[in-house]
């Protein structure tokens, strides 16, 4: 490789780009909005009853046992409480720390395995430049509005996602050591370690993508006998690692793994009934618009990904590895009956690595050039059209869209989209490749920055309760028995640092455990509600959305005092 073209202070530059790129849109704006309901505030409220409980084995919800998931993202989170406190920034903080320590792993991934010791005699001298791929890769990760989309938000799809790239990284560069060495051992037992932490993260999930990934490419790779001989010691690994808890855990509650394994492994990638079911089509429909702003550059980097995956070098090796990481998990998730855009993020790092390689090598090309040009061009007319929209749903009537009663809300997005439609264009003209991609990327950062002050005013009243809570919060004591629909009562917990609210109507994600006996009594129908209100008037708050309170008026009996955060939005009455 010629080092000559990628110089020192060109390194650093690329260095602190992705730093303050990273800071900019994933750490700054953390806190700056309220914690959304269902997920933000579950996550929230099961690793602060942890804390208050001081039981880190079970995972509690609303005080009764929630089982859908493992306990290791419950206790990141944890941590995370424990050391910033109970407020917003907390509770998100793991997601993009697992973004940026994913990013880092594409980094190290690219850098080891292009210096690889099977291929330092005979780098290709026609191959990208080293420092380009590092920086590249982790910088189309990290503009991904998929990406930034699940990454500011507190779920436990990022953790998951960096324990399988880690997985995936290891593994590889157990691959690319001397078989039977030190070296390759020790890279499969992190690998297997990562495997561990993702199935005390998410479940057996954590086993289905790495055995897919690997598998084939060591097929692929015509390596047959190291599917087993690279195989059992990750896997010693992965058991050592998960073990400990699961036995607590089995221990302590008999029923988990019964639930947990035919609840949310079986029923909800092949049973008919199971929640968020979606056609197999459903990722696919999505793809063009969580890879933007890529989506139209990608006929661009498909031409360069072609002149590399058949090569017997550490390139060829590594885009082969990216196609498997990425299609086949793709498809794997495409056929589970369940489907929520988070679960598609593990096929994300292999997707950055397989764009950087496919530009840059495309790009040296004068009719990929032209390609490249017409997509960052697209992408600028598709900007410039949400411009138009934006301004006419502000000012006019257009479809009943004026979310924003603030003026300087209104200001923010029409910066935000002027400043991606002038980098867009920027990006088409530019001459150098490495700056018609960063334009490209840092087209929608501001946007990405934005966002976090501009949820609309219609969202925030339908998915931010914390406002309300808080504002009342001082006012209710201990004594108050404080009921509230089933999408509510997470959020209602945390906000009110409590852990015994009735639940009003259906179970919902509660359902299981208002099945145990310690639960008598935890969960409500209308009838007795009222019953328990007209019994024990002076202290009792009732809480949900004003569309289902409005159902219940009749039905309950009349309130002392009500309030609420919008007419769509969520109501808390007195008794």
């Amino acid at each position: 490789m010629n080092r000559s073209r990628d110089p020192l202070h060109i390194k650093y530059r690329y260095q602190l780009l992705l730093a303050g790129l990273f800071l900019a849109i994933y750490i700054l704006p953390l806190g700056a909005r309220p914690l959304i309901i269902p997920d933000e505030t579950r996550y929230a409220e099961i690793p602060r009853e942890m804390i208050a409980s001081g039981n880190w084995i079970t995972p509690h919800f609303n005080g009764l046992r929630y089982f859908e998931k493992p306990a290791l993202g419950y206790w990141i989170h944890a941590i995370s409480i424990r050391l910033f406190g109970e407020n917003n920034f907390a509770v998100r903080l793991p997601a993009p720390l697992a973004v940026g320590l994913s990013a880092l792993l594409i980094f190290f991934l690219l850098y080891r395995a292009r210096n690889s010791e099977k291929d330092n005699p005979e780098r290709q001298t026609d191959s990208p430049g080293l420092s380009q791929l590092n920086f590249l890769a982790p910088f189309i990760f990290l503009v991904c509005i998929e990406v930034f989309g699940v990454g500011n938000a507190a779920v436990l799809d990022n953790l998951l996602a960096l324990f399988l790239t880690a997985t995936i990284t290891f593994f590889y560069f157990a691959c690319e050591s001397s078989p039977g060495s030190g070296r390759e051992r020790f890279f499969l037992l992190l690998s297997g370690s990562a495997v561990g932490l993702a199935f005390m993260t998410k479940g057996f999930l954590a086993f289905a993508v790495p055995v897919l990934t690997l598998g084939t490419y060591l097929i692929w790779e015509r390596r047959y006998r190291d599917l087993w001989r690279m195989s059992w010691l990750p896997l010693l690994a992965a058991v050592l690692i998960s073990l400990p808890w699961g036995i607590m855990i089995h221990l302590r509650e008999p029923d988990f793994w019964n639930f947990f394994f035919w609840n949310e492994h079986v029923r909800r990638f092949l049973g008919g009934n199971a929640q968020h079911k979606k056609n197999f089509f459903y990722y696919i429909l999505y793809a063009p618009g969580m890879i933007m702003p890529w989506t139209f550059v990608t006929p661009t980097a498909f031409s360069g990904i072609k002149e590399h995956f058949r090569k017997d070098g550490a390139d060829g090796r590594l885009i082969r590895l990216a196609l498997c990481w990425m299609i086949l998990p793709f498809i794997l998730f495409s056929c589970a009956s369940g489907k929520i855009l988070t679960y598609i993020l593990p096929c994300f790092p292999p997707f950055a690595i397989l764009m950087a390689y496919g530009l840059l090598q495309g790009l040296k090309k004068t009719k990929m050039q032209i390609f490249f040009r017409r997509g960052a061009l697209a992408n600028a007319t598709l900007f410039t059209l949400i411009l138009l929209f934006f301004i006419g749903s502000q000012f006019s009537d257009i479809g009943g869209l004026s979310h924003y009663a603030q003026p300087w809300k209104i200001a923010l997005g029409l910066i935000s989209l002027v400043v991606a439609i002038l980098l867009f264009l920027l990006s088409a003209k530019s001459r150098r490749q490495n700056h018609k991609i960063i334009l490209l990327g840092l087209a929608p950062g501001l946007i990405f920055i934005s966002v976090h002050f501009m949820i609309p005013d219609s969202s925030l009243e339908r998915k931010a309760p914390g406002p309300l809570l808080e504002c009342y919060q001082p006012y209710l004591d201990q004594d108050t028995v404080v009921f509230a629909e089933h999408r509510l009562a997470g959020a209602v917990c945390w906000y009110l640092k409590r852990d015994n609210i009735y639940i009003v109507g259906r179970g919902g994600e509660f359902k299981y455990g208002l099945t145990y006996k310690d639960a008598a009594g935890r969960q409500m129908n209308l009838s007795d509600t009222a019953d328990f209100i007209r019994n024990h008037p002076g202290k009792i708050i009732l809480i949900a959305r004003m569309k289902i309170l409005n159902e219940w008026r009749d039905s309950l009996p009349q309130p002392v005092f009500t309030t609420n955060n919008g007419d769509k939005g969520i109501g808390l009455w007195k008794y």
